[in-house]
């Protein structure tokens, strides 16, 4: 029998392959993404991460196992440290303030929000794209391109070291697991927010290309 995990990326792969698509993913593989778009979309995902870090949190404090525990929480302080300090990188004039954030990281964020009161199996199901997508995006742009000499390689080197796909198997084993012990109505519902917070990662790069503001 498949796992869950394989199930619900065979459901998100159309979306996946959009995200290849996007010019944003393009032009930060060809290395000619403007300076200006990948700026925007560092201090939106360090907005994100704020979130995210809590989010990963609470999910530790819900999960049934110790094993699965420690893992969530060992993603929640050490492994955020490492994006963080990615973003530091690239950051211009420190962190950036709440009010920064565009329409797009809203969203995303509100809908992870949404599942603090949900299943714990449909919350963790929630953070998993984050792991994968940004695991196979980084492999496909280290496949596609040479990082020497690269303006974004540290950015490529993050995604595509097997230490960070470790931790993606890592999540999606634990969502494996929970998946095991759930109902068919559960499973489903981890499978709809996989797929549609694989869209929000769309929705995110769309966002930095597009320079995204409020309107009003």
């Amino acid at each position: 029998m498949s796992r869950w995990s394989d199930r619900a990326w065979e459901a998100a792969a159309p979306t996946f392959r959009r995200i290849l698509e996007h010019p944003f993913v393009h032009e930060l593989t060809a290395g000619t993404l403007p300076a200006e778009k990948f700026r925007f979309y560092i201090r939106q995902d360090a907005l994100y991460l704020d979130g995210y870090a809590r989010r990963l949190a609470h999910i530790a404090a819900r999960l049934p196992r110790k094993e699965q525990t420690e893992t969530f929480l060992h993603f929640a302080l050490e492994g955020i440290e490492v994006e963080r300090a990615l973003h530091a990188q690239f950051l211009d004039g420190g962190h950036p303030s709440p009010e920064e954030i565009s329409p797009a990281c809203l969203l995303y964020t509100s809908v992870l929000d949404a599942q603090a009161t949900a299943p714990v199996e449909v919350e963790a199901a929630a953070v998993l794209p984050c792991f994968v997508v940004y695991q196979r995006v980084g492999e496909e742009i280290l496949h596609r391109t040479r990082l020497e000499g690269h303006p974004y390689a540290a950015w490529i080197s993050t995604y595509a070291d097997p230490g960070f796909a470790e931790a993606a198997g890592r999540a999606a084993a634990v969502c494996d697991e929970l998946a095991e012990a759930a109902g068919d109505e559960i499973r489903r519902h981890m499978t709809d927010l996989f797929v549609r917070c694989t869209k929000m990662e769309w929705l995110f790069w769309d966002s930095a290309w597009n320079l995204e503001k409020w309107n009003i």
